[in-house]
């Protein structure tokens, strides 16, 4: 019979820094209300300044209505 080796490897882990999270999550170190914007950029992988100022336009041409969307988020998310 032959000497069969299976190559084990390590689990999956998440990057150096990272707190192990996938995909959208509340940013609490860099927030200035809730941390929506802040969150954002870091799951789009773009600079918050961007996302706040994109978010800040959408309200004013939205009439408001981005306002009870970033609350719904903020009490929704994590």
């Amino acid at each position: 019979m032959s000497d069969l080796r299976f190559e084990t490897r390590d689990p999956v882990r998440p990057a150096a820094g990272s707190k192990g999270r996938s995909g959208f999550h509340l940013d609490r170190q860099n927030r200035k209300i809730f941390g929506v914007c802040a969150g954002m950029a870091n799951a789009l992988d773009v600079d918050v300044t961007l996302v706040r100022i994109a978010w800040i336009a959408g309200t004013l041409i939205g009439f408001g209505s981005l306002i009870l969307i970033y609350l719904a988020i903020a009490l929704l998310v994590d």
